[in-house]
């Protein structure tokens, strides 16, 4: 059988890369898992990586535009990972990325001059909050599915 595009091809991407997604995963200690390391990311970014990169001698815009482009990287570990429900991380990949590009456009801006497009900068953190509160809901949702199959495993015992 010949498959001419990656929707009719019935091997999805974590098949190809070896990691199964969260909700495929068989046992609830697998899920704690994939969520305990996803709340390490999350500690390890907002303790080490933000008190960090505000104390770079760098602007404003600047400072933030490093933060978007490090959260992109992070965000495709966590899709790659299969680091929550791919929906969600998708969504989070979206956000970032919008954020970077704006934050880089700025930057753009204000290297030739155009100094008053503060906006782009505004949009872009509210951007990065909307990812933010997206990797929570994604935190949330991994938590759920421990707790259901946790509770399923009792019950089939």
């Amino acid at each position: 059988m010949r498959y001419t595009t990656l929707k009719d091809d019935p091997v999805s991407t974590c098949a190809m890369t070896g990691q199964p997604t969260p909700n495929e995963r068989e046992s609830a200690a697998a899920l704690w898992a994939a969520s305990l390391r996803l709340v390490l990311w999350l500690a390890a970014l907002y303790v080490l990586v933000v008190p960090l990169i505000r104390e770079l001698p760098l602007g404003q815009t600047t400072r933030t535009s490093l933060l978007a482009w490090l959260l992109v990287a992070v965000a495709f570990y966590w899709l790659y990972a299969g680091l929550g429900v791919r929906p969600l991380l998708l969504l989070q990949l979206f956000l970032f990325s919008a954020a970077a590009a704006l934050l880089t456009a700025k930057l753009v801006l204000v290297g030739i001059g155009v100094l008053r497009l503060s906006l782009l900068r505004r949009v872009a953190r509210v951007l990065i909050m909307l990812g933010a509160a997206s990797a929570i809901v994604n935190l949330i949702a991994m938590l759920v599915a421990v707790v259901r199959k946790s509770s399923a495993a009792r019950r089939g015992s």
